[in-house]
C-alpha cells in the first residue's frame, strides 16, 4: 500500500483520467460494529455506480470501472486493514487503495479529477520529517508524517562503521564502553565514557573514528537532503549525538534526539517517540505562514484574499503560494478557465466538484504549499484563504 505524501498525492492527481471516482469510508475496529464495514462498502460501492449512471456512463461499463474495487471486498480485506477508514480511487488510469490513521466523512465523488482535500490533514503540507537511526553497528533513515514511517534506501548509506571504515570485524577484540553523562539523566548529550578492555584505545583516536564514519554518513545524505526542510531526528546512544553534530551539514537536525539503543527499536517504535519532539516544530510552521496572512492583510490587501472565487482563479493560474483550507467542509460547483466564472451551488450538481478540492489540487499542482485546517483555523473566518505570489 503506498506512502501518503505529498508526491503521492500529486501522481493520484496527474494521472487522473475523467471520470475519476473517489470513495472515502470511515471504518469499525472492534466490536460487532465491524461486521458494517463491508455493508457499508458495498453500499458506497452502488452510491459510485448510480453517480456513474447519473453521468451517462452505461450500467456495464460502469460495473467494469469498479470492478476491481468490488474485488478487494473480503474477509482478508477487512482484517488486514485496521485504520480509522480508508479511501479508494478508481479511473481508466488507476486503483488505488489507501487505510487511513484518520477518520473521515463518509463520501463519493465522480468527476474529472480526483478528490483529494480530506487527506490532505494526513499530509497537511507533508507534516513530513526524518528519523536517522545511528549506531556503530547499524544505520537506518526513516521518512516520516504525523501518521507515516518508512525507511527509505540511500546509497553508499554505510550500514556499519565496521563498513565505513572497512575494518575486519573479525580481527576486533571486544570492548566495553561505559557512558557517563554530563550534568545528570535529564541532559541530552552525554560525554564519552572511559574504555576498558584488552587493547583499550585513545579516546581521541574512537572518535576521530566515528567522526570519519559519520562524515560518510552524512556525505551519504547529501543530495537527498538537497531542498529538503524537514526536521531530521537522531535516535541512538547519547555519546554519539555531539560527534554526529559535528559532521552533519544537513541544516534541519533537531537538537533534542531519542536517545537508547535503535536497533531494539521498530520504525513505528520510533516514529512515536519523534512525534513529541517535531510537532511544535511542524505546528509552528503553519502558525508562522498564518502571522505572515495577518501582516499582509493589514498592509497589503493584494497579496492575500479569502474570496473563493478570486482563489480558485488564481490557483488555477498559478497564482497561490500558500492556500489555508478548512477540513470537512465543501463547496460545490464548477469553474470555467475560458470564461474566467465560477459558478458555486448550495448541493452538487450533475459535473459538480467542490471548489475548495479544486483549489486545493492547482495549489499542489502548480507548487504552492496547502494547509488543511479545521474550520476555525482559516484566516479571516472563511472556508479559505490564500496568500498569493504576486
Amino acid at each position: 500500500m503506498p506512502l501518503l505524501s505529498t508526491d503521492e498525492l500529486k501522481s493520484l492527481i496527474e494521472n487522473s483520467a475523467s471520470p475519476c471516482i473517489s470513495i472515502y469510508m470511515p471504518m469499525e475496529k472492534a466490536g460487532p460494529e465491524i461486521r458494517q464495514n463491508p455493508i457499508r462498502f458495498k453500499n458506497l460501492m452502488r452510491e459510485a455506480e448510480q453517480r456513474l449512471e447519473e453521468m451517462g456512463i452505461d450500467h456495464n461499463q460502469a460495473m467494469t470501472w469498479l470492478e476491481q474495487a468490488n474485488a478487494i471486498d473480503s474477509p482478508e480485506f477487512w482484517e488486514e486493514n485496521q485504520g480509522e477508514g480508508v479511501a479508494i480511487f478508481i479511473s481508466l488510469e488507476v486503483f488505488r487503495y489507501y487505510q487511513l490513521p484518520v477518520d473521515v466523512e463518509e463520501l463519493v465523488v465522480v468527476s474529472d479529477r480526483f478528490h483529494i482535500k480530506p487527506l490532505l490533514p494526513i499530509v497537511n503540507n507533508d507534516g513530513r520529517f526524518y528519523i536517522l537511526a545511528l549506531s556503530q553497528k547499524d544505520v537506518r533513515l526513516l521518512q516520516a508524517t504525523r501518521t507515516t514511517v518508512k525507511e527509505v534506501h540511500i546509497e553508499d548509506l554505510p550500514k556499519s562503521k565496521d563498513e565505513a571504515l572497512q575494518y575486519d570485524a573479525t580481527s576486533k577484540d571486544g570492548q566495553i564502553r561505559i557512558a557517563t553523562s554530563k550534568g545528570g539523566t535529564n541532559n541530552t548529550f552525554q560525554q564519552p565514557g572511559s574504555f576498558h578492555g584488552q587493547g583499550s584505545p585513545d579516546q581521541d583516536d574512537i572518535k576521530k573514528d566515528l567522526l570519519q564514519f559519520f562524515h560518510q554518513i552524512d556525505g551519504a545524505l547529501h543530495d537527498f537532503f538537497r531542498n529538503k526542510k524537514g526536521p531530521l531526528v537522531l535516535a541512538g546512544v547519547e555519546y554519539l549525538f555531539p560527534i554526529y553534530k559535528e559532521a552533519n551539514t544537513y541544516q534541519h537536525l533537531v537538537e533534542q534526539g531519542i536517545t537508547g539503543n535503535p536497533e531494539i527499536f521498530k520504525p513505528e517504535e520510533l516514529h512515536e517517540l519523534a512525534l513529541p519532539i517535531v510537532e511544535p516544530l511542524l505546528q509552528e510552521n503553519i502558525e508562522g505562514v498564518v502571522e505572515v496572512y495577518k501582516e499582509l492583510a493589514g498592509n497589503d490587501t493584494s497579496k492575500v484574499s479569502h474570496d473563493i472565487k478570486e482563489i480558485i482563479q488564481s490557483a488555477y493560474y498559478h497564482r497561490v503560494d500558500s492556500l489555508f483550507v478548512a477540513v470537512g467542509e465543501q463547496r460545490w460547483g464548477h469553474f470555467d478557465p475560458e470564461t474566467m466564472t465560477v459558478d458555486l451551488h448550495p448541493e452538487p450538481q450533475a459535473d459538480d466538484e467542490d471548489m475548495l478540492d479544486f483549489a486545493a489540487t492547482h495549489t499542489i499542482l502548480n507548487g504552492g504549499k496547502v494547509y488543511a485546517v479545521e474550520p476555525e483555523k482559516v484566516p479571516d473566518e472563511a472556508p479559505v484563504a490564500a496568500i498569493f505570489r504576486y
